[in-house]
């Protein structure tokens, strides 16, 4: 195809014009080149499944950082890149990047005519809104640099694009937005498992990264009630779910990635299931389903929705299944802190203030903590996380940057989002200070449907879970953001 051999990345992506495409059509053949025809709904279809099928990662154009500070200009090409830029990006950070404005154009006559124009503006970061549905990243701010079409302190919003590059200057990078950028430039991140939990009528159809867990397709189908000597409607509607299922799987799920499926109902269901599509893909001879069949693991779950996921992953048929990938480690570490709770409280503690002092005696074995807990608007706050991280690695402890979109994420975000497994017990932890987690009970439990947020919400977790946990005061004001930087790029 004429686009696999151009040298500029930006055509092999997408011709530059309509007439540029009508142009190269009556040149070559017309079929090698409708995939690339971007008004053709059904080409842009086939772009985009292709595209989903292969491997991609952000990739890091530029590094200048200078005695901590500086700009790293990335370009995203995978709707997990969104993700990495949403932990990367904070509140006073500069961020440049192109994007479409409307531009009116008054004539001598006085008429306007309103045009779409594509400029770059540079914003100084106010607002971060990110939907996890679908992968989108809107930025907005105040431009610290002036062009022809947008005057300089005007507020404006930004959408980070796929395949579009974006400059981000930090007056201070450290260790962990360091950390964050070499881990989405890393080639070998993948969705190396997936999972279809469902219930009857009901289905999510999810990919787990290394970094969030994707629903990729919601499935809703009304069943008809089974009656007497009527099951007819009730089967033919089981059916159709299932075809729903099948279709999703071979759309949303690449099995030369993938190394393992879930399929996970209550009951019988997901057996039914598996049944039916092993029977229908004999029948139409579908050999991506036939050729893979030994991934698929059927387990129980209490329902078909994203949470169940919890469950699903602590099973230890799933846990040796996929020993190797970093969902079956975060929950495997996580239900060892639970059982440490349990039977050696004195080893196992969470909430920032516990944890400092514990690592004021470099006892900690294994630091626990997510993502969220560092996208704190509060820049001192953050950096009392940014050191302790440090401080841990310089005393050889091991620290796990658990994700808030995984389902091991969210369970931890109910326990302050911290937590520790120390190298030896330390009692004297709770006569320092009542912030210790536990009352001597003999279990903990935790409402998987519930989520509350993250102490830098200033939230007060003792509603949430038995036990004496650390408080964070509704009254705490928050400190100043850092200096802005100079609009130097």
């Amino acid at each position: 195809m004429v686009a696999d051999h151009a040298k500029d990345d930006f055509l092999k992506h997408r011709f530059i014009s309509d007439e540029l495409i009508d142009v190269t059509k009556n040149i070559y053949d017309t079929d090698q080149l409708v995939i690339y025809d971007s008004r053709n709904p059904i080409t842009k279809h086939r772009r985009e499944e292709i595209e989903f099928t292969s491997i991609r990662i952000m990739r890091l154009l530029k590094k200048n950082i200078d005695r901590g500070s500086g700009i790293i200009q990335l370009l995203p090409e995978d709707n997990e890149d969104m993700w990495h830029a949403y932990n990367l990006i904070q509140i006073g950070d500069g961020l440049r990047s192109s994007t479409v404005r409307k531009i009116v154009n008054t004539s001598d006559t006085g008429t306007s005519q309103t045009m779409k124009k594509r400029t770059t503006l540079t914003i100084e970061v106010e607002a971060i809104d990110y939907d996890s549905s679908a992968c989108a990243l809107r930025i907005k701010g105040r431009t610290t640099e002036e062009n022809d079409f947008v005057k300089k302190g005007s507020y404006h919003t930004i959408d980070l694009e796929l395949h579009s590059p974006f400059s981000l200057r930090k007056t201070e990078w450290d260790t962990i937005s360091l950390d964050r950028v070499d881990m989405a430039t890393d080639p070998v991140q993948s969705a190396d498992v997936a999972a279809i939990v469902m219930h009857e009528g009901f289905a999510n159809v999810c990919l787990i990264t290394q970094h969030m867990t994707i629903i990729r397709q919601k499935i809703e189908h009304t069943i008809p009630r089974k009656r007497k000597g009527l099951c007819q409607q009730h089967d033919r509607g089981m059916e159709r779910f299932f075809d729903s299922i099948i279709q999703a799987i071979l759309k949303h799920i690449d099995f030369t990635i993938v190394k393992a499926v879930i399929l996970a109902s209550p009951g019988f269901i997901k057996d039914q299931f598996f049944a039916y599509m092993l029977a229908k893909s004999i029948k139409e001879d579908e050999k991506h389903l036939l050729d893979n069949k030994n991934k698929f693991l059927l387990l129980h779950s209490s329902n078909g929705f994203k949470h169940a996921l919890m469950e699903i992953l602590q099973d230890p048929q799933v846990i040796n299944k996929l020993s190797d990938t970093k969902a079956a480690t975060e929950m495997k570490l996580l239900e060892q802190f639970m059982q440490l709770l349990n039977n050696e409280p004195d080893r196992a503690y969470y909430g920032l203030e516990s944890i400092e002092r514990a690592n004021q005696a470099q006892a900690i074995e294994c630091l626990l903590i997510t993502d969220e807990l560092f996208r704190n608007i509060d820049f001192i706050k953050r950096r009392r996380y940014v050191e302790l991280v440090d401080s841990v690695k310089e005393s050889s402890g091991d620290v796990r940057l658990f994700s808030s979109l995984h389902a091991s994420g969210e369970r931890l975000g109910q326990l302050t989002g911290i937590a520790a497994i120390l190298r030896f017990p330390m009692p004297d932890l709770d006569n320092d200070e009542q912030l210790h987690h536990h009352d001597h009970a003999d279990n903990i439990t935790i409402n998987d449907d519930y989520i509350p947020e993250n102490p830098n919400r200033t939230v007060n977790h003792n509603n949430y879970y038995s036990g004496q946990g650390d408080k964070t005061s509704n009254s705490e004001q928050s400190n100043k953001q850092a200096t802005n930087a100079a609009s130097a790029w």
